[in-house]
């Protein structure tokens, strides 16, 4: 699947041995997307056993068209440290933005292809209901040969479910863009999900250009009160039989989780997708643990994604101050990341010697009050230097104690040295 020179780069990266890779890999507990179309400068590893990785979602809206105002938020993405990013477009000039953010990208890059053919049946002024296999594998197949590395395929969610979700209601909804899609679909049609129908066809193409399986939560929770319902559990189960017939027929398969899920309630949820799904890598937007902070999402998010990665998820989606209110900004971006960012970091600083050491080394330079030794260090250096532009680098103090900062007292006790 990969050459030896790539597994010696990426465990190189992922500061791990090469053999502990190869044994993960051959596990199906990690998975490396990269197309075989495409090279990337920044390759990386997700799963168990590793550092905890981000993605971070752009993409063109109806409302929002400009492409270069995306393609600026994914070099920011980048810049602020994202492992992968997504193209989530949904506007009729998104060829020429993933075509670009594939040329750009020097980090492995996602999509969900039913996008694409939502958006074809809007040019040709169709409706979705419409739409057939063909015009999906059609979609996909252009995508994998553009260089796309891994493919949100919303195939869990089935014609049985949507007859329960007639039965047994919910206060979200489905808030999946493709779940909602693809239910409406299977509602007018009365038939099963075409992903699902089709999964195998799926899984040749995957193959053919080693493009990674992300397993759509389509009925992942909308909302607190939803939080690990029968409908979310009841699809978990498909994605667990899906992952089998991945790994059967030698596709790189991870999961993708909820959502909005109650703060007690996430261990729980970490293991249920472990065992369920048979320990494949666990991708999770957010969680969201609370409802009620439209505005500050990121951070709500930080919240639930510490805790969740902590009990075993492995690959966080950036959630923006913007989530439920409008299309993210390249600030949010930004807020997103770094937030995202503390919150992989906050695990990662427990099982990693490195992460260990570089706050030791930021507190070591703290204490001294060397400003730039602890840039160098920050999670966002930028942002730092701006809230010390005022006072200059050689001050010992900053501008909340002055003169009465506790270390430069304390640095008089000759005692406590």
């Amino acid at each position: 699947m990969f050459s030896k020179n790539f597994l010696k780069k990426i465990s190189s990266r992922e500061k791990v041995s090469k053999t502990f890779l190869e044994k993960q890999l051959n596990l199906a507990r990690i998975v490396i997307p990269a197309n075989k179309c495409r090279d990337m400068s920044s390759p990386v590893a997700i799963g168990e056993g590793l550092k905890v990785k981000i993605n971070t979602n752009i993409g063109l809206s109806t409302q929002k068209t400009n492409l270069n105002s995306e393609i600026k938020k994914m070099r920011e993405a980048v810049r602020c440290g994202t492992h992968t990013v997504m193209d989530l477009s949904v506007s009729p000039n998104y060829r020429k933005l993933l075509k670009e953010i594939l040329a750009l990208s020097p980090v492995p890059v996602g999509t969900v292809p039913v996008y694409e053919v939502a958006i074809e049946a809007e040019k040709r002024r169709e409706n979705f209901d419409k739409i057939t296999f063909d015009d999906i594998y059609q979609a996909l197949k252009r995508q994998a040969e553009a260089g796309v590395d891994f493919f949100t395929i919303h195939a869990g969610i089935l014609k049985k479910s949507v007859q329960n979700l007639i039965k047994k209601k919910r206060v979200g909804g489905i808030v999946s863009r493709g779940g909602a899609l693809l239910a409406h679909w299977m509602y007018i049609n009365k038939k099963e999900n075409p992903l699902y129908a089709n999964f195998e066809v799926i899984l040749e193409l995957a193959k053919k250009y080693n493009i990674t399986i992300s397993l759509g939560d389509a009925l992942r929770p909308g909302a607190i009160a939803d939080s690990t319902d029968s409908h979310q559990i009841d699809e978990l189960k498909v994605l667990g039989e899906l992952v089998q017939r991945c790994r059967k027929n030698n596709v790189q398969v991870m999961v993708e989780g909820p959502g909005h899920i109650r703060l007690d309630e996430i261990p729980a949820n970490m293991a249920l997708e472990k065992k369920i799904c048979h320990r494949a890598p666990f991708y999770i937007l957010g969680p969201l643990t609370i409802d009620c902070a439209p505005g500050y999402d990121h951070i709500v998010s930080a919240v639930g994604g510490t805790v969740a990665a902590f009990y075993g998820a492995d690959f966080l989606c950036v959630v923006t101050p913007a989530e439920h209110l409008r299309h993210p900004s390249l600030e949010d971006i930004t807020n997103g990341v770094i937030a995202s960012r503390i919150a992989a970091h906050s695990v990662d600083v427990l099982r990693f010697k490195d992460e260990w050491q570089k706050n030791l080394s930021i507190s070591k330079f703290r204490a001294r009050r060397d400003w730039r030794g602890m840039f160098n260090l920050a999670v966002d250096p930028k942002k730092a230097k701006r809230y010390r532009k005022d006072m200059s680098s050689a001050d010992k103090i900053c501008s909340m104690c002055g003169k009465f900062c506790s270390l430069k007292i304390t640095e008089k006790c000759h005692f406590l040295k």
